[in-house]
């Protein structure tokens, strides 16, 4: 039975690409450069970090002048514009009713998912919020999982992760956890479940 979750934030947890597409936009129009929306939402997709440095090379930028242009572009969007998606808070209450914890892996700012998880009145369901680069750089995001783990004392076999990614999944089969994709994308893998809906996974839940 699952009893733990660890979230990851953006496009999971909260509809943030959307925001962070626009930010990333307009950080590129400053630089003087542009690039179609749906090619820069699909770089994101695959992580932020991912997104700014095939950018930074692609248009020859400085990686850390784009991050901070993207950095202060995206604090300016309103939290009300990134709203979680259906069914989340049923979820996060589902799992903190019956004991166990709720935890935000974030691939942004700690403060940027606090101000989400605030602002849609969530945190109070949350034990904590991870931040991906507290991950050794040699290291890959299985690391953060790995800490989560270890802090709350969790048992592997009772949490899941819910990523929208393939490397999300590596991720949480490397640190022997249960995986959930959320999203049509990526259907071809071999998650441990499959939603595109939160209602699908509450009634999933007593059975993994």
């Amino acid at each position: 039975m699952i009893r733990n979750i660890l979230w990851k934030v953006d496009g999971v947890l909260f509809d943030t690409y959307p925001a962070i597409t626009y930010a990333i936009s307009k950080s590129l129009n400053e630089m003087g450069e542009s690039l179609a929306l749906n090619v820069i939402d699909k770089l994101a997709r695959e992580s932020i970090d991912h997104c700014m440095g095939t950018l930074s090379l692609r248009f020859k930028l400085d990686l850390k002048l784009l991050r901070d242009k993207f950095a202060d572009a995206y604090q300016a969007i309103d939290p009300v514009n990134q709203p979680p998606f259906p069914g989340v808070r049923d979820v996060c209450e589902r799992i903190y009713n019956g004991g166990g914890l709720n935890i935000a892996i974030a691939d942004q700012s700690l403060s940027s998912a606090q101000m989400l998880l605030e602002q849609h009145e969530l945190l109070p369901y949350f034990a904590d919020i991870f931040h991906t680069a507290q991950a050794d750089s040699h290291k890959s995001n299985e690391h953060i999982i790995f800490t989560a783990l270890e802090k709350y004392q969790l048992n592997p076999a009772q949490t899941l992760l819910i990523g929208n990614s393939e490397p999300d999944m590596r991720a949480g089969r490397e640190a022997g956890v249960r995986f959930c994709l959320y999203g049509n994308q990526h259907e071809h893998l071999h998650a441990d479940v499959h939603v595109s809906h939160y209602t699908q996974l509450l009634a999933k839940l007593s059975d993994y």
